[in-house]
């Protein structure tokens, strides 16, 4: 269910995904520990490498652009950490891209000092669009301005983001790792993801884990419309994903 908001200066829409049924809590690697209760959701992440997400296909066709804001509540007590370390800031921002033909993840680092402040937990595009990017997911960057180095999110977006289907991601291609943003086993994936959790050990959080509730983008008008390999995978997620919801139901 999405809450959509008309703007009367120009022809477009905002729909704001606002439920809980919208967004998906997933492993990724090292089976964290996942806790769902009452509207909130807890990210037991107790060791290296371990990593879990929360991830949403509303932004799936649609250019990056078209991200209006991103939001998430968070409840546990960050205090616990040194000011400035990993668990004491913002999840990662895992987005998946692609040209119709080839995909990757962008990702900020939250630690970094662009990120300090409420920015960490609210922000709109105009703020996302200044920060800088990494590329993962994939060796072959050579379809990427610059080669996919030094680049911001203003930089990339046109890009249409989207996530690769199962069937994809079980094919794999060179540079996919076992720590992209996708559920374990079944590799089902959302072209937007909040990621608790990384490779190293520096976002561990212990328990009491990561607690969030509210999780809410804001979205700009329909999605465009991909080239024909994409189309395909957005038509597949869509498919996907409204047989998870009837089966929720």
């Amino acid at each position: 269910m999405t809450k959509c908001l008309q703007f009367a200066a120009v022809a477009t829409v905002s729909c704001l995904g606002t439920l809980a049924s919208a967004w998906d809590a997933y492993a990724i690697r090292n089976n964290p520990t996942i806790n769902e209760t009452a509207g909130t959701t807890e990210f037991v992440i107790s060791g290296s490498g371990m990593k879990g997400g929360l991830g949403s296909s509303e932004l799936d066709g649609h250019k990056l652009s078209d991200l209006l804001s991103a939001s998430i509540v968070r409840l546990d007590d960050t205090t616990r950490f040194t000011a400035g370390s990993g668990p004491a800031v913002a999840p990662y921002v895992n987005i998946w891209i692609t040209d119709g033909t080839n995909f990757a993840v962008i990702a900020n680092e939250p630690s970094n000092a662009e990120w300090a402040g409420g920015l960490q937990w609210n922000f709109t595009w105009d703020d996302l669009k200044t920060k800088t990017l990494n590329v993962y997911e994939n060796s072959n960057k050579t379809w990427l301005p610059n080669n996919g180095v030094g680049l911001t999110f203003n930089d990339l977006a046109n890009f249409t983001v989207l996530a690769p289907t199962s069937v994809q991601l079980t094919a794999g291609w060179t540079g996919l790792g076992g720590g992209a943003p996708r559920e374990f086993g079944t590799n089902q994936a959302y072209g937007f993801n909040w990621v608790f959790g990384d490779t190293l050990s520096n976002y561990v959080s212990g328990d009491d884990g990561y607690i969030v509730k509210d999780p809410k983008l804001g979205v700009l008008g329909e999605p465009s419309v991909p080239g024909p390999a994409a189309a395909l995978a957005f038509g597949a997620g869509l498919l996907g994903a409204a047989r998870r919801r009837r089966a929720r139901k």
